[in-house]
């Protein structure tokens, strides 16, 4: 190899590992992606989407469904009429029915329990997207083999 020829390899490697070290930081964010949400919900609806924000700001990746027909979507994902509220969504094999706070979801993943999912029915004013504080509400986790139970008690502050 001459010295031109060897200059020119040692210059393209040192630019190869130069595009790999910036590049790297974009492959472990890609890794560090949290859990893929999908979310049915009524295009004019802003506090669904408040809660797609609280979701994604909690490390989420969301992808959303504006459909005209949510009770469709409740139907198939069994979600039952008492424990109903504005938008549905799906994470890990799980149902999530309404403004349920990302750290509910997140324990609903750790913790796996033999359950369809978790829902804040109704629509809690201090829930994530409706973000009025002062109201408690709980979350329950529904479609277990005994009966539906709280899975979480929040107390209205923000």
């Amino acid at each position: 190899m001459s010295k031109t020829t060897s200059a020119l390899a040692a210059r393209r490697s040192f630019l190869s590992l130069g595009l790999a070290a910036a590049l790297a930081p974009l492959g472990l964010a890609r890794a560090a992606r949290g859990p893929t949400i999908e979310v049915w919900k009524d295009e004019n609806c802003g506090c669904c989407g408040a809660w797609v924000e609280h979701m994604r700001a909690a490390g989420f990746e969301a992808t959303v469904h504006d459909v005209a027909d949510l009770q469709a979507i409740k139907a198939a994902n069994g979600v039952p009429a008492s424990l109903q509220s504005c938008h549905t969504a799906r994470v890990g094999g799980y149902v999530v029915e309404g403004h349920v706070p990302a750290t509910d979801v997140r324990r609903l993943l750790a913790e796996r329990p033999r359950a369809k999912g978790l829902t804040a029915p109704g629509m809690p004013p201090s829930s994530p997207g409706m973000d009025i504080p002062g109201t408690p509400y709980e979350v329950v986790l529904f479609g277990t083999p005994g009966n539906d139970r709280v899975w979480a008690r929040h107390s209205g502050n923000l």
